[in-house]
């Protein structure tokens, strides 16, 4: 097991106090010290800034990532400590890998639903006999967790609390469970137009369109001028699909860094005039080509909050826009966006306000 890593956050961040792990990542390379690994496929499960990843990086290893930052803070991680993953088997929470593994490592998602369908994963490729390692803080601790983990395993251990953190170790995987990680619910985009949406577990607002998406969506329309369309953080497509209704003509090109989301967004987007792009930049996207960009943009990551990745968002979409393009965002008004708006684009204006959210209109 390699030692002495330096592993940082990707992107960085200018915050001191958040680190690239927790206890919990400590507490599982703590407890598989006393395991022969020797020989033992293992798959890594939601190894967010790949502490797991790297220190692990000698054993033979299946990376499940389901956000392509993961992916990049693995990658950009490995190089720092002159670690290649070049030849890694990366996979998505839709894959398989092509053989049975014997550990599964993972840390527990703030959604139960995405505990489940990560726990499932895993599972669905465990050998007889094979062992399940989730680590999570104390003070986060449900019963559910352990409902979900039987669900899956004849044997659930919860290990004695060590630096607030927790892990539970399974064994003697049960047969799987029939379970459809699909949710749908009904939404009414006007009066006379309501579809049914879907998405995958851990996409943004679950059972239905939330409250600052709806206000955006209720409120803005696209100018019939605005061919080319980005919805940046896309969820589950459902920005996009409301302009798309308002404006059919248009191409959109939907990107998010999850690709549960963006498979959510295939699911309620369809048509030859959409582009899906699984990506935590926007880089596929052409400069200076985008007429109309829109968004949401995220500000929480698990049990996290932080806003360094919407005002790198900003930056970006100044980049992609049309001379005289907009960019168009709705935030929770106490999050102050508007002077990191000001810094990127010639002009950011608040375009509409109730008592909670604030959608600001900006020009290139």
């Amino acid at each position: 097991m390699a030692k002495n890593l330096t592993i940082r956050r990707y992107p960085p961040t200018s915050n001191k106090s958040l680190r690239a792990w927790n206890a919990g990542d400590e507490y599982i390379l703590e407890y598989l010290d006393s395991v022969d690994l020797t020989d033992k496929p293992i798959t890594i499960c939601n190894d967010r800034f790949g502490y797991l990843s790297c220190h692990l990086h000698d054993f033979n290893l299946y990376l499940i990532n389901h956000r392509k930052s993961q992916e990049m803070s693995i990658i950009t991680n490995g190089r720092a400590n002159s670690l290649d993953f070049n030849t890694t088997r990366w996979h998505t929470p839709f894959d398989t890998p092509p053989e049975s593994v014997d550990i599964g490592l993972m840390q527990i998602p703030k959604s139960l639903d995405l505990f489940r369908f990560f726990l499932h994963t895993l599972s669905a490729s465990l050998s007889d006999g094979g062992t399940v390692i989730c680590a999570f803080m104390t003070k986060y601790f449900t019963p559910a967790l352990l409902d979900i983990a039987g669900d899956y395993f004849e044997e659930v251990e919860q290990s004695l609390a060590q630096k607030k953190s927790r892990i539970l170790i399974l064994n003697e995987k049960k047969a799987l469970p029939d379970a459809s990680f699909i949710e749908t619910y009904s939404h009414a985009f006007d009066d006379n137009h309501t579809e049914t949406l879907s998405q995958y577990p851990g996409v943004f607002s679950s059972g239905q369109v939330d409250y600052a998406t709806k206000f955006l969506i209720d409120t803005f329309s696209p100018n019939k001028d605005e061919q080319k369309i980005l919805d940046i953080g896309s969820g589950n497509g459902v920005i996009a699909r409301a302009l798309q209704i308002k404006h059919p003509e248009a191409t959109f090109h939907l990107v998010d860094d999850s690709i549960l989301a963006i498979e959510s967004s295939k699911l309620n987007v369809r048509s030859d005039r959409a582009h899906f792009h699984w990506a935590d930049t926007l880089d596929e996207l052409d400069d200076q080509s985008i007429d109309l960009a829109i968004s949401n943009p995220p500000f929480h990551f698990g049990h996290e909050t932080n806003i360094e990745i919407s005002v790198n968002l900003f930056r970006e979409a100044a980049g992609v826009l049309a001379p005289g393009g907009r960019f168009v965002c709705v935030a929770n008004s106490h999050l102050g966006y508007l002077p990191y708006l000001k810094k990127f684009f010639r002009s950011a204006e608040s375009l509409a306000q109730n008592k909670k959210f604030v959608i600001y209109e900006c020009r290139k």
